[in-house]
């Protein structure tokens, strides 16, 4: 299971931190972190969800109230927007 997280969409909630540790709180920037990833270009940042944490991302994804967070299962169908 593979997470996206676009940075430049996150208004700053930190409701996915609550849901998940990998998100951090940047609170001088006022977004979230995604902990442990890697920005493709775009400032989309990408990690790979350990088996033990899919749910706890799942819900990040699902608590996001502007869709920066999205879920992709291993053949890259789109599980969370």
């Amino acid at each position: 299971m593979r997470i996206e997280y676009d940075y430049d969409t996150c208004i700053g909630m930190f409701q996915c931190v609550e849901e998940w540790g990998a998100f951090e709180r940047d609170e001088d920037a006022g977004k979230a972190v995604l902990a442990d990833s890697e920005e493709d270009g775009e400032g989309v940042f990408v990690r790979e969800v350990p088996e033990d944490a899919e749910l706890d991302a799942k819900f990040a994804a699902r608590t996001c109230p502007v869709d920066a967070i999205t879920v992709y299962d291993d053949d890259g169908e789109q599980l969370v927007p």
